[in-house]
């Protein structure tokens, strides 16, 4: 065979090689592309605005759709309008704050119903959320208990529940539920009263109302007291809405941390439950809607 002849030879084999290997990158791009729509279905994925402010709100709703998301939790009535472009909803609509005794901000993490003075002041910061809420279509509402501020557990308990029961008339009006977050207090919210799901169960069982409910945070309860598939199990009638985060630093979810995320969404699936998991831990990947789509993947069992 001459030189010639073997040059043409390898020539046509690497080209074709190449093509096929370009034909295969262009059905994977197009899996990817199509991901959100090949998606189980046994879970349905949201993700926090808030862990994605560096990127425009209406590309991560469109780069949201095309990987699977349904919702974007954590989001207020201005951004109804760019999520309905995109034929999303909201698993989770952000907390309302007013100006509160000595300067407060009553309605965030540290000031919140555990405080008999805040419950008037919060009636009328929820009520005009839970009205433009509902009229988009939102279910859920999330709250918190406030830092303890040298308040004892019961006491804190029987205040929020006084305070919730007031608000409850106003869900049922516009069929809503609040729902109080169970964060941790070692790590991120040091004092916050709703740091374990016990104390978040007694109070679900001092309201008595299925207009109230906890979010179950993974990496928040991850932190305060483990033994999360457990409890998932035996208490999911209380909790409404889960978040996730990886363990430690809440950055991404893979095998770079500790939990073992499709375990816990099987366990959840498993329990029937029909609400969103949202995504709320903190890309640390340059990348951070890459970070996103690997969540959902991994969360898709």
């Amino acid at each position: 065979m001459s030189t010639s002849a073997f040059s043409r030879r390898a020539f046509f084999s690497t080209t074709a090689l190449t093509t096929a290997a370009a034909s295969l990158h262009h059905r994977l791009d197009a899996a990817d592309a199509a991901a959100g729509t090949a998606l189980k279905g046994r879970i349905h994925h949201s993700a926090c605005k808030w862990c994605y402010d560096k990127i425009p709100f209406e590309d991560l709703c469109r780069a949201g759709k095309e990987m699977g998301l349904t919702s974007i939790d954590l989001v207020d009535p201005p951004d109804f309008a760019i999520m309905k472009k995109y034929d999303l909803t909201t698993a989770m609509v952000s907390f309302p704050t007013i100006d509160g005794p000595g300067g407060k901000k009553v309605g965030t993490i540290p000031h919140g119903l555990n405080r008999p003075e805040h419950h008037d002041l919060l009636i009328k910061a929820y009520e005009p959320l839970m009205e433009q809420s509902a009229a988009f279509g939102a279910k859920q509402i999330i709250c918190f208990s406030g830092n303890r501020d040298g308040m004892d557990a019961e006491t804190g308990l029987k205040h929020c529940a006084d305070g919730l029961k007031k608000l409850m008339p106003l869900a049922e009006k516009h069929g809503l539920t609040l729902v109080m977050e169970l964060l941790n207090s070692r790590v991120n919210h040091p004092d916050y009263m709703c740091d374990t799901s016990a104390w978040g169960i007694q109070l679900c069982e001092a309201v008595a109302s299925e207009r109230f409910k906890l979010l179950y945070d993974i990496y928040h309860m991850q932190i305060m007291e483990g033994d999360i598939i457990a409890t998932i199990k035996k208490n999911h009638r209380y909790f409404a809405h889960y978040h996730t985060g990886g363990v430690p630093g809440r950055h991404e979810i893979d095998d770079s941390q500790e939990l073992q995320y499709p375990a816990i969404m099987r366990a959840i699936a498993d329990t029937g439950y029909q609400g969103w998991v949202a995504q709320e831990f903190l890309p640390a990947k340059p990348d951070k809607l890459a970070s996103l789509r690997q969540a959902v993947r991994i969360c898709d069992v």
